[in-house]
Parts: C-alpha cells; sequence; structure tokens
C-alpha cells in the first residue's frame, strides 16, 4: 500500500508540474523581442487589482475573443483573448495588470484569470493589442488552454479589466459563441 501511495503522489506531482509547464509562458513588453518571465496561468477566486486611480489615460478600445484580425495587418487570426489598448497620456505606462472572468452562460460555470504584465509597457500616445494567446512575440503572453473559453461547446462571455499604474483602470466585455475550438475565419 505504501508503494502504491508513493507512486500516487509521484504520478500527481508530475501531472502538476506538466500543467504548469503547458499552461507556462513568457511575458513581454510591446517593443521587447524576448520572453522576460515564466508563469503559470491558473484560475484565481479574486481580483488582485488595487489600482484606486481616478485619472483617465488608458483606454480600452476593444475586446475579441472571436473572430480576431490581426491589429497590424487586419487579417484573420485564430481566436484568443485580444484586448485593444490605447495610452492617451503624454507619459508612458507602466505597471500593467490584466484581470477576466469568463462565465458559460448555460452552466453558470465561472473562471477568473489574472496576469501581471509587468515587463509591458505602452508609449504616450500609442496604441496595441495585446493577445493572450500563449504565443511568445512581443505583446503576446500566456492563455489556460483548459479554460471554460477553450472547453466549453456553449456561450461564454467575458468581462476583462486592464490596470496600468497612475490611471484608472478601464473594462470591456467580449463573447464567444457557443461551439467548441476555433473555427476558420
Amino acid at each position: 500500500m505504501r508503494n502504491h501511495t508513493t507512486a500516487l503522489r509521484t504520478a500527481l506531482a508530475l501531472a502538476v508540474l506538466s500543467v504548469a509547464t503547458l499552461t507556462g509562458c513568457s511575458a513581454v513588453s510591446a517593443n521587447d523581442t524576448a520572453p522576460t518571465t515564466q508563469e503559470a496561468v491558473l484560475p484565481v477566486q479574486t481580483n488582485p487589482i488595487t489600482n484606486a486611480s481616478m485619472l483617465p489615460g488608458l483606454t480600452l478600445v476593444g475586446a475579441a475573443v472571436e473572430d480576431n484580425l490581426d491589429s497590424r495587418t487586419g487579417e484573420a487570426i485564430s481566436d484568443r483573448l485580444q484586448v485593444q489598448v490605447r495610452n492617451d497620456t503624454a507619459q508612458e505606462l507602466k505597471n500593467f495588470e490584466v484581470f477576466y472572468t469568463m462565465t458559460d452562460v448555460i452552466t453558470g460555470a465561472v473562471e477568473s484569470y489574472y496576469q501581471d504584465l509587468t515587463d509591458f509597457s505602452l508609449a504616450p500616445d500609442a496604441a496595441f493589442s495585446i493577445e493572450f494567446d500563449g504565443e511568445s512575440a512581443p505583446g503576446h503572453f500566456p492563455e489556460n488552454p483548459f479554460s471554460l473559453y477553450r472547453l466549453s461547446p456553449n456561450q461564454v462571455d467575458f468581462v476583462v479589466e486592464v490596470s496600468a499604474h497612475g490611471v484608472q483602470p478601464v473594462t470591456a466585455t467580449a463573447t464567444k459563441g457557443s461551439g467548441v475550438g476555433d473555427l476558420a475565419d
């Protein structure tokens, strides 16, 4: 029995490590070309963003989770959480944080995720598309491939909050229609 328990614990530890490795990725700034940190993306229970600033300056231009378009070319790209932000200040915005909640409208299941994008910055009067797709390019961040978004066949509604140091946080919504996986756009 003891060997069985030890083997079970070892298998469980390896499974947890595998999930962390699969969901790990790099956080990079809009101007960087190489990853700077590794993080696992797992659901959280509460929103850790504590930014209480009331100063305007960050605009959330839009959010999409399906029928996404490449912000540079306008061409269709695979579905992902894509958040378009704009810096309406005369100073660089830094210390970004993103918190998003997804809700399956049929089952009522809810998942929330938080990502500290400390290494991401946005130049004055610049706009950028932050993408949660697990790719390693600048401005691309990890996602959980086992989330409601990726696995639920039902409609999934998103509420997204983006925060940057010194300016008021902004929110947006997006909806994934029913169906599993990404269909060609």
